[in-house]
């Protein structure tokens, strides 16, 4: 099983995407050790160097639904700036959410096309009003109807309906690629600074540092800063 998850410093500060990259590595350890495999399917850099703006990636292999809900909400690394030694903030929030990368596209086959002669009403002379030239042409995969009397021929509306068709299914599939879009933009926005889901924080260093901290989750930072993001 693979899925897809966006990780976004939202609008935040420089240190967001300091943060942003320190938690991706973090991520991906994680990962590892629990037997998944992770691939940075695009990133956007920040201004800094080993910085990101944003980063959409692919996390493969069994477990990797719940690895990813437990990586899922607003994050934050608690950590001293290391652009702005003056402040005193240190909780830096990013947002991470599954997404979808791309729709599905309708395949369409004459075969799963229902074709049924009828007859409609209006102008057209005596014989369309006698002879059944209409089209009513139904696509059974995607439920869309469309019915064609334009001609005076069965065989053209026929080839008409079946143009109609192919136009509707590929309108709607350009459609649903664009909510698509639309959803994973929305989600530079959903960053909800406090009550993250996860904290994470640098690993000690030096011969005294003993083991690594554990990663607390569920649990607010004992300082919560509305504007570090």
């Amino acid at each position: 099983m693979s899925l897809h998850l966006l990780v976004s410093a939202g609008r935040g500060p420089q240190e967001c995407a300091w943060a942003l990259a320190r938690l991706l590595h973090r991520l991906e350890s994680e990962a590892a050790r629990q037997g998944l495999t992770t691939h940075r399917v695009h990133t956007v850099p920040g201004e800094r160097p080993d910085t990101y703006r944003s980063a959409l990636i692919r996390i493969s292999g069994a477990g990797a639904e719940a690895f990813a809900a437990s990586w899922t909400g607003t994050l934050c690394w608690q950590a001293p700036s290391p652009y702005r030694a003056s402040t005193g903030r240190k909780n830096w929030y990013v947002v991470a959410r599954p997404c979808q990368t791309d729709s599905p596209t309708t395949a369409f086959a004459e075969a799963d096309v229902d074709i049924v002669a009828c007859r409609t009403g209006g102008p057209g002379g005596q014989h369309r009003n006698k002879a059944s030239t209409a089209v009513r042409a139904t696509h059974r995969p995607s439920g869309i109807v469309v019915v064609v009397d334009t001609e005076r021929q069965f065989s053209l509306n026929r080839r008409l309906a079946i143009q109609l068709l192919r136009q509707r299914i590929a309108r709607d599939d350009e459609t649903a690629e664009r909510a698509a879009v639309t959803a994973r933009w929305r989600i530079h926005d959903e960053l909800v600074r406090g009550d993250p889901t996860r904290v994470e924080r640098p690993e000690p260093s030096g011969p005294e540092a003993g083991p690594p901290q554990r990663t607390r989750r569920g649990r607010s930072p004992r300082r919560r800063d509305a504007s570090a993001s």
